[in-house]
């Protein structure tokens, strides 16, 4: 299934896991201000506008782990589907020291309509996905730039970001810290929790194992490096996948 919000890839029919993919795409729908927010392509190609490599991560991961796959197809610029309807980032204005020209008087009668053409149907196709997969484990793929500008360099290779439930966190992060060359952060770079967001309301107010996996995007912006890493973390996943569901179903 594929519109303008979003992309859905089938999976097996009853699947262990069901990928997310919040900030898949840098496109600029026609429908908000004619395609075209007003900023340079190299600000549209960097992690402001997407997740880079992450749409890429999250298909070899989906092949290889016959999971269903739910893509936003929409920036994080439009509006965010990683963020409640009220939080205040949900559409920028500003970020990491780039303006949004066409974000820049969209108050809320614009906020509403972005929500109702992109946000709400994205979000709309997870609950879906989820209903048809009640057993699955859920797990998110994001990236994060190594560094913001005027902040210190981010260390890590790979972060688990999760919240007070760390049913998968815990096992996850122990095999990823079994890997001898990576550098692996527990909610770096940043808090694994914001009240609303995608995991809040797929996993934990429905109580579904989740996690959120967050790979350093110059390790994934060619199509080899988001081969070797969805195929990296199928394999991890695959391996903790008895432990987890022993955690997760007891």
């Amino acid at each position: 299934m594929s519109d303008t919000a979003v992309t859905v890839l089938p999976g097996a029919p009853q699947p262990a896991w069901v990928l997310l993919c919040d900030h898949a795409s840098n496109r600029v729908p026609p429908e908000v201000a004619g395609g075209d927010l007003g900023l340079p392509p190299e600000d549209m190609a960097r992690h402001i506008a997407y997740d880079v490599g992450a749409a890429g991560v999250t298909r070899v991961m989906a092949a290889a782990l016959e999971a269903p796959a739910v893509f936003a197809e929409f920036s994080r610029l439009v509006i965010d589907p990683n963020r409640g309807e009220h939080d205040p980032t949900l559409l920028m204005k500003l970020y990491d020291g780039s303006i949004i020209p066409a974000n820049r008087h969209a108050e809320a009668a614009e906020r509403e309509r972005r929500l109702a053409l992109f946000h709400r149907p994205y979000h709309a196709a997870v609950a879906s996905v989820l209903a048809d997969a009640p057993r699955a484990l859920l797990v998110s793929i994001h990236s994060f730039t190594p560094r913001l500008k005027g902040r210190p360099l981010r260390p890590w290779h790979v972060g688990l970001l999760s919240s007070e439930d760390r049913r998968m966190a815990e096992p996850l992060l122990a095999r990823l810290r079994a890997e001898p060359d990576l550098v692996v952060g527990d909610n770096e770079p940043y808090s694994g929790h914001l009240p609303g967001d995608t995991m809040d309301r797929h996993g934990i107010a429905p109580g579904r194992p989740h996690v959120l996996i967050e790979v350093r995007n110059d390790l994934i912006s060619d199509e080899t490096g988001q081969i070797a890493w969805g195929r990296r973390l199928a394999r991890i996943l695959t391996e903790c996948l008895p432990e987890l569901k022993e955690r997760c179903d007891g």
